[in-house]
C-alpha cells in the first residue's frame, strides 16, 4: 500500500487544479520559502480527516480555500483527492485503488467521498485507522511536531503508540459504548421513577373505579328526575312569555294612537317656526345693515378729514442740497491726466535702472574673469613649486574615481527603472482593489439597512406575538374566573322551597342594577316564591318553615299606588330603578311604595326626619326607618345572586367573544412572526456573506499597500543613492578638469614670473562705480512708483462720487413729482367723501325704519311658537309615559324570552338533550307530581353526595394505567439487561486495548534505544511508563543522554538534540508498527551535516517498507529521493509544481534537467 497521487483544487495557494503523482520510496518536495510546500502536507492531513483549523495553520476551516491573489479572484470551494494503491489489501475495502475526496465550501458546508460515493468523515477516519493512520496523525511529522512530542504530557505521548497499534478504533468503540451507557442511565432512572410513580397511582385509582361504577346507576336515576323537572320548567316559562307578549301588543296600539296626535301638534309647531324662521333672518339682516351703514358713515367722515390734512401737507416744494455732478467729473479728468504723467516718469526711471543693472552685471563678469585668471596664475606657480609629479598622480586618481562613479550611476539608474515599474504596478493593483472596496462598502449600507429593518420587524412581530399571548392568557383566566364565579353563585343561592308547578323565585320577575338595595328593602320577601296560592299549599306550609309567597292567580283590586311625597335632590323612588313583570308588579309596588333610594346614611336620616312615613335605603343595603336601622351584610338573597349571575354571564359572553377574536389574531401574528424571523435570518446571512467578501478584499488591499510601500521605499532609497552619486560625480569631474587645467598650465609656462594684478584692480574700481549708480537709480524708481500709487485711485473716486450725486438728484426730483400727485389725489378724495357722507345718512334712516318693523313682527311669531311648543311637549310627555310602559312591557317580554332561552340553553348544555326531544319525551302530564319528582331528585343527589367526589373516567384511566405499568416494567427489565451487555462490551474492548498497547509498547521500548544509538552513537536513551501498573491510562516519559553529557532532562538539550530525540521516538514507533507511508516536513532543518547523514540513513532504512514524502531544503536529502517535486510561486500568488524522477546510478539522463529545475526554483541541484 502506498500513495499514488494527490489532486488539489482551490486548496490554499493551489488555485489551479494540481496533480502530484507519487512513487514508492522517497519523494522529495523542494522549493523556496513561502512557495507552498507545507500546503502539500496540510492537504494530506486535511483529506485524511484532520478537523482542527489550528493544526492546518488557520483560524477557521474556511481558511483552506484559496483567498485570491493578484488578479486571481477568491474561490468558493477547496477540494483535495488522495488516491491510495490498495493492491495488497491493507485497507478493509474491496478495491485495489481507493480515492478519498474532501470538499469545503465558503459557507462552511463539507462533503466527503470514497471512490466517488458519498461518505462521512467518520467513515474515512475508520477506514484509515486500520492501517495505523488516526486522528493524532503521527505519520505526518510537521515543522512543530517534534517540539510538540517532547513538550507534551506523558499521557499525550501515549496516543502516538496507540495510533500506530490500531487502538484508536477500539477506543472510539469504548467511548461510544460509554456514551450510550451514560445516556442509558438517565433513561433507567426515568423508567424507575415512572414505574414507582405508576405503582403508587394504581391503588387509589382502583378505589375510584369501583366508586365510579356504583355512581353510574345513581346518575342515571338523577338524570331522569332532572329531565322531567326541566320539561315542566320549560312549559311554565313559555306560558309566561305568551302572556307578556299579549300585553306588549295592547300597549303598542296605544303608543301608535298618541304618536299620531303628537305628529299633528308637531306640524302646527313647524308651521309657526317656519314663519318665525323667515322673519328672523330678515330682522337680523336689517339690524346688521343698520350697523354696517353706521360704521360706513364714520369711516367716510374719517377719510374726508385725513384727505383734507394730506392735501395741505404735501403741496409745498423742497430744493436739492447736494454737490454738482458735472464739477466732480471735471476734477476726475484732471486727476487722470496727472496720473498719466507720473506713470510715464516712473517707466523712464525703471528703464534707466534696468540699463544700469545690465552694466553692473557686465562689470562683475569682467572682474570675476580677471580675478579667476589671477588666482589661476598663482595656483600654477604654487603647483610648480610643490612638484609636477604629485599633480599627475592626483589627476590619475580623480579619473579613476570618475569612472567608478559613472558605472555606479548606471547601475542605480537601472535599479530606479525597475523599482519604478514595480511601484506603479503595485499602485495600480491597490487602486483597483480600493475601487472594489468602495463598491463593496456602498453595497453594504443597503444590506445593513435591510438587516436592521428585518431584525426590527422580527422583534416587533415577536413582541406583538408575546403581547397577544399575554392577552389570550389574561382572557382565558377571565373566562375561567367568570365560570367559577357563576358556579359559586349558583351554589351559594339560598335553597328555595319546592312548592310544585307554577311557583318560582320572585327574583326571576325583577330586573334592576340595585340588587343589594332591593333585597334589603324587601326583607324576607326577597326569598319569596311567586305563583298561584291555594289552600292546599298554605296548609303544606303550615308545618314548614316560614315562607313568603306572592299570589299571581288573582287580579289586583286597585291600581298600584305610591306615597305622595316631595323627595329632596339626590333621592329617588327605588321602584323607578326596577323593571317588574306585570303579574307581580302590584304586589311589589305595595311592598316598596314607601322606599326611597339615597346616597348615604346622613341623607337617609335627613329624609326620615322630614317624612317619617318613608323608608330609606342605600345602594349598599343600609335600610333606615323612623327609629330603626337595619345594617350588615347578612345572608345573600336570591335577588342579589340572580343579579350577580346575570352580570357575570354577560361578562362571560363578552370575554368569550374577545378570546375567540384573540385566537384568530394570534394565528395571524404567529405567521407574521415566522415570516419576519425568516426575513431577518436571510438578511443576516446576506450581510455576513458580504462582510466575509469585504474582509477578504481588505486583506488583499492591505497586502498590496504594504507591497507598494516597500517598492516605494526601495525606489526612494535608490533615487537618493543616484542623486548622491550624481553630486559626487559632478564634484569629481570638476576636480578632474581643474587638475588637468593646472597640469597644462605647468607644462606650458614652467618659468613664468609672479602675475600682475593691475587688470583685476581696474575691473574692481569700475564695478564699484556702477554699483553706486545702481543705488541712485533704485531710489528714483521707487519714488516715482509711490507717486503713481497715490494718484492712481483719485480720479476713479471722484467719478464714483459724481455718479452717486447724480442718482441722489434723480431720486429727489421723483419724490417732488410724487408729492404733487398725492396733493391732487387728496383733494379729489376730500370732495368725493363729502358727497358720499350725505347719501350714507339718508340710507341709515331708511334702514332704522325697516329694522323696527321686522323686530315687532318677530315678537308676535315668537309668542305663537311658544304656545305650539307647550302643546307638543304635553303630547310628548303622554307618549313618553306610554312608551315607558310599552318599553317595560317589552322588557318583561324580553326577560321572559331570555328566561326561556336561558333555561333551554342550560338544559341543552347541562343535560345534553335537545328541547324538542325533551318536550316530546318529558312533557308533564295531568298526573305529573312535582313534589314527588323533587324528592326523587334530592334522594338521588343525596345518594350521589354520599359517594363523595367520583371520577367518571376512573375505569378507563385504571385500565390504561395498568397497561402502561406493565409496559414500563418490561422496558425497565430490558434497559437493565442492556446496561449489563454494554458493561461487558466495555470490558472486552479494554482487554483488546490492553493487549494491543502492551504488545506495541514492548516493541517500541525495544526499538527506541537502537534508534537512539544510531542517531547518538555512544549515547543512551529509553522510554519509561509513568504508571506501569495501569496500562490503560499510563503515560510515557522520554529519557535521553547524548554522548559526552550527563544530563537526562529534555529541557537541557540543544535544539538539534531535541529534534533528533523526537525523531528517535517516532522512528522507533515506525519500526515497531510500520505504516504504509510517512510525511516529513523540514524535520532536518536544525541538523548539521553529520546528524543529517545519520537521519538520512534512517530514511534509507524506512524506504524499504514504507513510502516517505519529505519536504526539504537539504541537498543530501534530495540525493536519496526517488522523485523530486519542485514547488514554485510567481507574482500571482499561485503555487505550481514540477516533478522529476531521479536515477541513482551514475549521471542519469534526467540529472541535467533536475539541476535546471532546481536552479529555477531557487534551490541547489541535487548531486
Amino acid at each position: 500500500m502506498h500513495l499514488k497521487s494527490l489532486t488539489l483544487k482551490g486548496f490554499k495557494s493551489f488555485a489551479s487544479a494540481t496533480n502530484l503523482k507519487f512513487e514508492p520510496g522517497i519523494c522529495a518536495v523542494v522549493g523556496p520559502n513561502g512557495s507552498g510546500k507545507s500546503n502539500v502536507v496540510d492537504a494530506l492531513a486535511w483529506v485524511m480527516g484532520e478537523g482542527s483549523a489550528k493544526t492546518l495553520r488557520g483560524g477557521k476551516m474556511q481558511d483552506v480555500i484559496f483567498a485570491g491573489a493578484g488578479e486571481r479572484k477568491a474561490l468558493g470551494r477547496a477540494e483535495v483527492t488522495l488516491t491510495i494503491d490498495n493492491s495488497d489489501g491493507a485497507l478493509p475495502i474491496e478495491y485495489s485503488e481507493v480515492s478519498v475526496t474532501r470538499r469545503m465550501y465558503r459557507d462552511g458546508a463539507s462533503e466527503y467521498e470514497i471512490n466517488g460515493s458519498k461518505a462521512r468523515l467518520m467513515d474515512i477516519q475508520e477506514l484509515l485507522s486500520d492501517s495505523g493512520i488516526g486522528r493524532e496523525m503521527h505519520i505526518i511529522v510537521g515543522q512543530g511536531k517534534l517540539a510538540e512530542i517532547l513538550e507534551s504530557r506523558p499521557e499525550d505521548r501515549r496516543a502516538y503508540i496507540e495510533e500506530a497499534a490500531g487502538v484508536l478504533k477500539h477506543r472510539r468503540r469504548k467511548e461510544k459504548a460509554q456514551r450510550k451507557l451514560t445516556g442509558m442511565q438517565a433513561n433507567l432512572d426515568r423508567l424507575q421513577d415512572l414505574t414507582d410513580e405508576l405503582g403508587k397511582q394504581l391503588k387509589p385509582l382502583a378505589r375510584q373505579a369501583e366508586a365510579a361504577q356504583r355512581a353510574a346507576t345513581v346518575q342515571a336515576d338523577l338524570r331522569d328526575a332532572r329531565l322531567r323537572l326541566a320539561g315542566d320548567r320549560v312549559v311554565r316559562l313559555r306560558a309566561t312569555f305568551e302572556d307578556a307578549e299579549k300585553r306588549a301588543v295592547v300597549l303598542a296600539e296605544q303608543v301608535e294612537e298618541v304618536t299620531a296626535q303628537l305628529e299633528e301638534a308637531t306640524e302646527i309647531q313647524l308651521e309657526v317656526e317656519a314663519e318665525l324662521g323667515d322673519v328672523t333672518p330678515r330682522a337680523e339682516a336689517a339690524q346688521k345693515l343698520w350697523f354696517e351703514l353706521s360704521t360706513l358713515s364714520e369711516r367716510i367722515s374719517a377719510t374726508q378729514r385725513i384727505a383734507a390734512e394730506r392735501a395741505s401737507n404735501v403741496g409745498s416744494q423742497v430744493a436739492y442740497a447736494g454737490q454738482d455732478p458735472e464739477e466732480l467729473e471735471a476734477r476726475a479728468q484732471r486727476a487722470d491726466e496727472e496720473h498719466d504723467e507720473l506713470l510715464a516718469a516712473a517707466e523712464e526711471a525703471a528703464e534707466r535702472l534696468e540699463s544700469i543693472r545690465e552694466e553692473v552685471a557686465e562689470r562683475r563678469e569682467a572682474f570675476e574673469a580677471a580675478d579667476k585668471e589671477h588666482m589661476a596664475q598663482l595656483r600654477a606657480i604654487a603647483d610648480r613649486r610643490e612638484g609636477v609629479v604629485r599633480l599627475i598622480a592626483a589627476e590619475e586618481n580623480l579619473a579613476g574615481q570618475v569612472s567608478s562613479a559613472e558605472s555606479e550611476l548606471a547601475r542605480q539608474e537601472e535599479t530606479l527603472a525597475n523599482t519604478k515599474a514595480r511601484t506603479r504596478g503595485a499602485q495600480a493593483e491597490a487602486d483597483e482593489v480600493a475601487d472594489k472596496l468602495e463598491h463593496l462598502a456602498a453595497e453594504r449600507e443597503p444590506l445593513e439597512e435591510a438587516h436592521v429593518r428585518a431584525a426590527s420587524e422580527s422583534a416587533a412581530a415577536d413582541k406583538r406575538l408575546e403581547q397577544l399571548r399575554d392577552a389570550q392568557r389574561e382572557r382565558e383566566r377571565t373566562v375561567y374566573s367568570l365560570r367559577a364565579r357563576i358556579d359559586t353563585l349558583g351554589q351559594t343561592a339560598p335553597e328555595a322551597l319546592e312548592l310544585g308547578e307554577g311557583f318560582k323565585p320572585l327574583a326571576e320577575f325583577i330586573s334592576t342594577r340595585y340588587e343589594t338595595a332591593v333585597a334589603a328593602a324587601l326583607g324576607s320577601f326577597a326569598e319569596a316564591q311567586a305563583g298561584a296560592v291555594s289552600g292546599d299549599i298554605v296548609g303544606e306550609l303550615a308545618e314548614a318553615s316560614r315562607t313568603p309567597l306572592i299570589d299571581v292567580s288573582t287580579e289586583p283590586t286597585g291600581s298600584a299606588w305610591r306615597l305622595d311625597a316631595d323627595l329632596p335632590s339626590g333621592a329617588s323612588w327605588l321602584l323607578d330603578h326596577m323593571v317588574l313583570v306585570p303579574e307581580v308588579s302590584a304586589a311589589v309596588t305595595r311592598l316598596l311604595s314607601d322606599v326611597v333610594l339615597v346616597d348615604d346614611y346622613a341623607a337617609a336620616r335627613e329624609l326620615i326626619a322630614e317624612d317619617p312615613r318613608l323608608r330609606a335605603v342605600t345602594a349598599e343595603g343600609l335600610l333606615v326607618g323612623e327609629g330603626w336601622v337595619e345594617a350588615g351584610t347578612g345572608a345573600v338573597s336570591t335577588v342579589e345572586v340572580s343579579g350577580q349571575i346575570a352580570e357575570a354571564e354577560q361578562q362571560l359572553e363578552t370575554a368569550t367573544h374577545e378570546l375567540e377574536e384573540l385566537s384568530g389574531t394570534l394565528e395571524g401574528a404567529k405567521l407574521a412572526a415566522d415570516d419576519a424571523r425568516v426575513g431577518a435570518a436571510s438578511a443576516k446571512a446576506a450581510l455576513r456573506e458580504h462582510d466575509h467578501e469585504l474582509e477578504a478584499w481588505k486583506r488583499d488591499h492591505q497586502r498590496l499597500l504594504k507591497q507598494y510601500e516597500a517598492n516605494k521605499a526601495e525606489h526612494e532609497k535608490a533615487a537618493a543613492r543616484a542623486t548622491d552619486i550624481e553630486v559626487q560625480l559632478a564634484r569629481l569631474r570638476e576636480e578632474l578638469a581643474e587638475a588637468r587645467d593646472r597640469l597644462s598650465r605647468v607644462d606650458a609656462d614652467e618659468q613664468a614670473d609672479e602675475p600682475s594684478s593691475v587688470e583685476r584692480d581696474a575691473a574692481s574700481a569700475a564695478l564699484e562705480q556702477v554699483k553706486a549708480m545702481e543705488v541712485e537709480a533704485q531710489l528714483a524708481a521707487r519714488s516715482a512708483e509711490e507717486k503713481v500709487g497715490q494718484a492712481a485711485g483719485k480720479g476713479e473716486a471722484l467719478r464714483r462720487q459724481a455718479q452717486h450725486e447724480r442718482q441722489a438728484k434723480a431720486r429727489h426730483d421723483q419724490a417732488m413729482a410724487r408729492r404733487q400727485a398725492q396733493a391732487r389725489l387728496a383733494g379729489a378724495v376730500d370732495k368725493h367723501a363729502q358727497d358720499l357722507a350725505a347719501r350714507t345718512t339718508q340710507a341709515l334712516e331708511r334702514a332704522a325704519e325697516e329694522r323696527d318693523e321686522l323686530v315687532t313682527q318677530r315678537g308676535v311669531l315668537q309668542g305663537r311658537a311658544q304656545s305650539a311648543k307647550q302643546a307638543v311637549s304635553a303630547t310628548r310627555q303622554q307618549l313618553d309615559r306610554l312608551t315607558d310602559s310599552a318599553h317595560n312591557s317589552e322588557i318583561a317580554r324580553s326577560q321572559a324570552q331570555v328566561r326561556v332561552d336561558e333555561a333551554e340553553g342550560k338544559i341543552v348544555e347541562q343535560l345534553g338533550i335537545a328541547i324538542p326531544d325533551l318536550l316530546k319525551d318529558y312533557t308533564p302530564g295531568e298526573d305529573f307530581d312535582r313534589s314527588a319528582e323533587t324528592k326523587r331528585l334530592k334522594q338521588a343527589e343525596k345518594d350521589l353526595n354520599s359517594l363523595g367526589k367520583v371520577n367518571p373516567l376512573a375505569l378507563e384511566e385504571y385500565k390504561a394505567l395498568e397497561e402502561r405499568y406493565s409496559f414500563l416494567s418490561t422496558q425497565l427489565d430490558d434497559v437493565i439487561q442492556a446496561r449489563k451487555d454494554l458493561a461487558g462490551v466495555i470490558e472486552d474492548v479494554d482487554a483488546q486495548i490492553l493487549q494491543l498497547f502492551t504488545d506495541a509498547w514492548h516493541d517500541v521500548e525495544a526499538e527506541f534505544p537502537k534508534v537512539f544509538q544510531t542517531l547518538f552513537p555512544g549515547g543512551e536513551g529509553r522510554l519509561i511508563l509513568t504508571e506501569p501498573d495501569d496500562m490503560l491510562a499510563t503515560g510515557i516519559e522520554v529519557e535521553a543522554r547524548p554522548p559526552g553529557k550527563k544530563v537526562k532532562r529534555l529541557t537541557l538539550l540543544s535544539g538539534g538534540e531535541k529534534s533528533l530525540t523526537a525523531l528517535a521516538m517516532l522512528v522507533a514507533i515506525f519500526r515497531a508498527r510500520p505504516s504504509p507511508f510517512y510525511v516529513m516536513d523540514e524535520v532536518e532543518a536544525a541538523l548539521d551535516d553529520v546528524n543529517l547523514r545519520r537521519l538520512i540513513a534512517l530514511f534509507e532504512e524506512l524506504r524499504k517498507d514504507s513510502q516517505l514524502i519529505v519536504i526539504t531544503h537539504q541537498k543530501p536529502t534530495m540525493d536519496v529521493a526517488n522523485v523530486l517535486y519542485g514547488v514554485t510561486m510567481r507574482g500571482d500568488g499561485v503555487t505550481r509544481v514540477i516533478s522529476q524522477r531521479m536515477t541513482r546510478a551514475g549521471e542519469a539522463p534526467g540529472t541535467a534537467q533536475a539541476a535546471e529545475d532546481a536552479t529555477r526554483l531557487g534551490v541547489d541541484a541535487p548531486r
